[in-house]
């Protein structure tokens, strides 16, 4: 009886830990070469899980395409923090407080290279603003901000994810989940955009915040280890407790020239996208599968890149207006 009710206690203590739907499932990745859409390896690619810190990925493709089509200038446009980060919680590098300003590329910059969230908040609540504005509304900023981020990623085939906020951290009641598969969409197309492509490369950024004691420095190191590693490009970081340790890394090679039947050359572009949701050792575990990928890409290239099955065999990854 002693040993039924030990056994019940333990029971009761597991059911409270954070997440265990998300901690049973193993490891997801997904390697895809990311011109051609060609998976290349795919393991629980599909199950769905947070992904903590990489949805600040759809964060700053929402801003930069904002930004684009609205004619804004990253880094000339400054955004004040509003009294709302007081509820985000979590590290705060650079201390920042309700009413200090910084432009909207340095806290891009934070946000990407530190995985800053209260930066992420400032710019959702930014952005969100003024997109209400523009529609003549008067909602909540960044609740309309996720709305624009579950938009992008329904118009890029996103099937299996919901983003709840623009940080990635858990909340309770607000249920948000990707997928690997989902994460290597978003990837590719975050990376055609030229200002996040040269923001996730830096190894790191010097930016600056005005408050009330006037201006202070602070200096962004990239979380991504692999950045600086011959080829690779970023592109972001995240870990929490129920997504455990992940990664999604570009990676460039360059383009391999070939001579085509009629006697002209051409080249083919390639880039290697490979994500790692809850592995203790995400880094390594990239670089494994970045030679793993290539070990699959340059022979499927080589033999003509046949494809038997295209919903199974490729991504494809449109670029919605």
């Amino acid at each position: 009886m002693k040993h039924f009710t030990t056994l019940k206690t333990l029971a009761i203590l597991v059911a409270a830990l954070p997440s265990p739907l998300f901690a049973q499932i193993p490891e997801s990745v997904m390697v895809v070469e990311a011109h051609s859409g060609k998976i290349l390896v795919a393991n629980n690619a599909s199950a769905k899980r947070p992904v903590a810190s990489l949805t600040k990925i759809a964060l700053a493709a929402v801003t930069v395409d904002w930004a684009t089509a609205t004619s804004t200038d990253l880094g000339t446009t400054q955004i004040t923090v509003p009294q709302t980060i007081t509820l985000v919680g979590g590290p705060n590098p650079m201390n920042l407080q309700p009413g200090d300003q910084l432009s909207l590329r340095d806290a891009l910059y934070s946000a990407l290279l530190g995985s800053d969230n209260l930066a992420a908040l400032t710019i959702a609540d930014h952005v969100g603003r003024e997109i209400l504005t523009r529609r003549g509304k008067s909602d909540d900023p960044v609740a309309a901000f996720v709305g624009e981020m579950n938009q992008l990623g329904k118009a890029l085939g996103m099937t299996q994810t919901r983003f709840a906020n623009p940080h990635g951290l858990e909340r309770p009641g607000a249920k948000a989940f990707s997928t690997a598969a989902d994460v290597a969409r978003l990837s590719i197309y975050a990376m055609r955009r030229n200002a996040f492509n040269f923001i996730v490369r830096q190894k790191d950024r010097q930016v600056v915040v005005t408050g009330a004691a006037g201006k202070r420095g602070f200096r962004v190191k990239n979380t991504n280890e692999l950045v600086g590693e011959p080829g690779i490009l970023g592109v972001k970081t995240g870990t929490t407790n129920a997504a455990g340790p992940c990664v999604s890394v570009c990676m460039d090679r360059e383009p391999l020239v070939r001579q085509k039947p009629d006697g002209s050359k051409g080249a083919t572009p390639r880039r290697l996208i490979v994500v790692v949701l809850n592995n203790p050792d995400r880094f390594n575990r990239a670089r494994g599968l970045i030679h793993q990928g290539w070990a699959v890409y340059d022979p499927w290239l080589e033999s003509g890149a046949l494809v038997q099955n295209r919903e199974r065999e490729i991504i494809n990854v449109p670029n919605p207006q």
